[in-house]
């Protein structure tokens, strides 16, 4: 009778633990999935602000247009974004780069704001960036976990992928020394980089 009462304790116990175990793996995915949509609207938002950085009239006419098509192409792109979003990152560096890009701007309150927001899109994207990639680091340890896969406790769930761009921006400012702003995101930054 005791090893019985043993015996149902432990299945008990075991039932439990392994009921945690797929409502935690649960939780985990549904987070990878909030904080892809997070990036996904992050990376629409800097798009958007890069085409209005283009028809701003602050650039020249042709790295207005690459500008453009940078932006455009990075919003169209399908699954894998990576490289498209990359090389919108790569198109606004250079047009930030280009000599005499901070002494135009000074002084003109539509371009310092444009530069702003940019600033702030691509600080978005940055941030919304390590938050996926931490969610898709703590599902992806769970799931080698032994016990979720020899229980096949995810199911037909894809392993998440994470999301790797070139994400570091230098935004020139405005102000009357010309001097540059650190970068956005990248090694400089705590727990930055782009390989994230």
């Amino acid at each position: 009778m005791t090893e019985a009462v043993i015996i149902i304790g432990l299945a008990i116990l075991s039932g439990v633990y392994v009921s945690w175990r797929a409502g935690r793996l649960d939780r985990l995915h549904s987070r990878v999935d909030k904080t892809r949509a997070a990036l996904d609207a992050a990376l629409v938002r800097r798009s958007s602000v890069a085409l209005e950085f283009a028809a701003s009239g602050l650039l020249d006419p042709a790295t207005s247009l690459l500008l453009a098509g940078a932006a455009h192409d990075a919003r169209a792109a399908g699954e894998p974004a990576e490289r498209a979003e990359s090389d919108l990152t790569k198109a606004l560096r250079a047009a930030l780069g280009q000599p005499g890009f901070t002494a135009g701007v000074a002084g003109r309150g539509r371009g310092e704001n444009v530069l702003a927001e940019l600033e702030a899109a691509a600080h978005q994207v940055f941030l919304a960036r390590k938050f996926y990639n931490d969610a898709v680091a703590a599902t992806r340890a769970a799931r080698q976990k032994w016990l979720v896969r020899l229980a096949r406790l995810a199911g037909g769930a894809p392993m998440p992928e994470f999301f790797e761009i070139d994400d570091s921006l230098v935004v020139p400012s405005a102000g009357p020394a010309g001097a540059g702003m650190p970068p956005l995101a990248g090694p400089d930054w705590p727990g930055g980089g782009s390989a994230g």
